[in-house]
């Protein structure tokens, strides 16, 4: 029964992968003109998580921690202990005309230990959407109800927006990415004591980096990339 209702799916799983591309096409489009006007005030260390990539397909792994290791979470920081969070059973998400979009879960948790010896922490969620349609809906309601609580969203690009976040008085920054079938949320908090102001553009690289390395783990590369 799962084989037929997959198969079924493909022509509209494309239809609207290139449909994201298109749109992902154009956000990248505004990201260099605002690059290359000057717009970005210098914040070159944004690169990473300013950059939109074309959609793509991507798989659920069980061992999402295994993505970040192997490079410094950022410069000067190292990766400590880590906890995957990872289910391989399909979850039903609320979609559009009543809709139940099928997806799965995973994530991994982090400390990160910063040159000084203080720890930080980071987390990652990934959820994969059986259709890119799907994905496309969760992330913008994700973004309307940040916008409605008043969080402010900090547009990236075309498909990722952020916000400043807070763990029991411990200042983060939250990222929230939509690429093809895919919706991501990175996390990572200073530790207590420390201000908004001074950890911003670390906390920037590191939800940053996180993001990229999370997203292109997780992405097929031998999937060919459609057409817009």
């Amino acid at each position: 029964m799962h084989g037929s209702r997959s198969a079924g799916l493909r022509p509209a799983r494309s239809a609207a992968l290139r449909r994201a591309r298109s749109a992902a096409l154009i956000g990248l489009a505004l990201a260099a003109s605002a690059g290359c006007s000057g717009s970005d005030g210098g914040r070159g260390g944004e690169a990473a998580e300013q950059t939109a990539r074309p959609p793509g397909t991507h798989s659920w792994t069980g061992r999402p921690c295994d993505l970040l290791a192997g490079a410094a979470p950022a410069q000067g920081f190292s990766l400590g202990s880590t906890t995957d969070s990872a289910s391989p059973d399909a979850r039903e998400d609320i979609g559009e005309n009543g809709t139940r979009p099928l997806y799965r879960q995973t994530g991994c948790l982090a400390d990160l230990k910063a040159a000084d010896g203080e720890f930080w922490k980071l987390s990652t969620t990934a959820s994969v959407y059986e259709d890119p349609e799907a994905a496309r809906h969760a992330y913008r309601v994700k973004e309307d109800l940040d916008r409605a609580h008043g969080r402010g969203p900090q547009k990236v690009h075309d498909a990722a927006y952020a916000i400043p976040a807070d763990d029991q008085g411990r200042p983060g920054r939250t990222l929230l990415l939509w690429n093809g079938d895919l919706v991501l949320t990175v996390s990572a908090y200073a530790p207590h004591g420390s201000t908004e102001h001074e950890v911003r553009k670390d906390l920037e690289r590191i939800v940053g980096n996180a993001a990229r390395r999370t997203e292109d783990g997780l992405r097929d590369h031998a999937a060919s990339s459609p057409a817009p």
